[in-house]
């Protein structure tokens, strides 16, 4: 094992220039990352750089099979913390032959939102809370749960530390470092109420770069447990009961909630949201109903409301905001399996471009 580990971290910028590239795009699910590497003549700097590429979309639910070419676009890379050196992930999306976005391209109607100039001007910023759980592999139950039984009740986990509170740190901390390698904008960790469960930040992110960085950092965090044999669940209910979901709560603001008199932007921008709360509620995660129950830190699903420092709402406003008159908000309805790339999107097109 010794003789593999040193091979797999072999340093190929003693021998050759040549770059390796991983490709990585979102699968039919809307959730199942995939990706495939090439080798390129040498180091890369800018998307521009990289050749399209194709995939037979028949094996992934995005193409039939008598037509099954799907195209990918290089969109944004990052440093590859698995091979080092000069190799390098690639978050690309996904096109017809003829040029025209599948429909799992949720990152092309993105793209077209954030370069609105109006979006521009108002440069929104991201900061979104990536919940998910740690399954073992075999049983697929939480992590440090017993195998068919069930840990004490929720309280002690959160935030904990101790072998008997806290399970699964060591893919935690490695991915987190793996994040900041790879230029991820990931700014926290921390242990869930429910155990086995467990939260990263990223961003502040400005625009499209947020849906790039939280997809990447979805790929860095599945790639690690698969080192270590274990599953990642972005299931927004992993476990029916008394039990937390998992939540993507997105923290928003705009240049003009940031500057003085911000608070009254705010206002104005959370009773949009209000306006089409369904609308926002369809494409914030499936599953998302079994866990916006009113229940477990969260506002019923039927139900639009938000207040100040209350956990319980759609819409959570810190009081340092409330107090300084400005800053930002924090949507609590996204599920962990949502797509940044709408839900972003969304937020920006209801409170910069609809006009009710």
């Amino acid at each position: 094992m010794s003789l593999l580990n040193d091979l797999i971290n072999l340093d190929l910028s003693e021998t050759t220039e040549k770059t390796i590239v991983e490709y990585i795009w979102i699968g039919g699910s809307g959730m199942d990352l995939r990706s495939k590497a090439r080798t390129l003549p040498g180091p890369v700097t800018d998307p521009s750089q990289l050749p399209k590429w194709n995939y037979d979309g028949s094996s992934t639910g995005q193409a039939p099979g008598e037509d099954s070419e799907v195209i990918l676009y290089p969109q944004a890379i990052f440093p590859d913390p698995f091979r080092r050196g000069n190799h390098i992930l690639v978050m690309c999306d996904t096109y017809t032959p003829a040029g025209e976005p599948i429909p799992t391209n949720k990152r092309y109607n993105a793209a077209k939102t954030f370069s609105h100039p109006d979006v521009v001007d108002e440069e929104p910023w991201y900061g979104i809370e990536q919940e998910y759980t740690l399954l073992q592999k075999d049983v697929k139950w939480p992590l440090g749960w017993p195998v068919g039984g069930f840990p004490g009740p929720q309280g002690p986990y959160y935030c904990a530390i101790g072998a008997d509170k806290a399970f699964g740190r060591e893919i935690v901390d490695a991915h987190y470092k793996a994040c900041l390698y790879a230029g991820i904008n990931i700014s926290g960790i921390n242990g869930e109420v429910m155990p086995g469960q467990w939260e990263y930040q990223v961003g502040p992110s400005v625009g499209i770069s947020a849906g790039d960085q939280v997809w990447v950092s979805r790929y860095i965090l599945e790639r690690i447990a698969e080192i270590a044999g274990v599953v990642v669940s972005f299931d927004p209910k992993p476990i029916p009961g008394d039990w937390n979901g998992a939540g993507a709560h997105t923290n928003y603001s705009t240049k003009s909630m940031r500057e003085e008199g911000g608070f009254e932007v705010i206002k104005a921008a959370i009773d949009k949201l209000g306006l089409k709360h369904k609308e926002h509620i369809a494409a914030y995660g499936e599953g998302n109903e079994r866990r916006l129950t009113g229940r477990h830190e969260t506002a019923n699903i039927d139900t639009f409301l938000w207040g100040v420092a209350n956990r319980g709402a759609s819409i959570r406003v810190g009081r340092d905001t409330e107090k300084a008159g400005k800053g930002y908000f924090e949507d609590r309805r996204p599920a962990s399996n949502m797509d940044p790339y709408a839900v972003t999107s969304m937020i920006a097109e209801t409170t910069i471009l609809w006009k009710p």
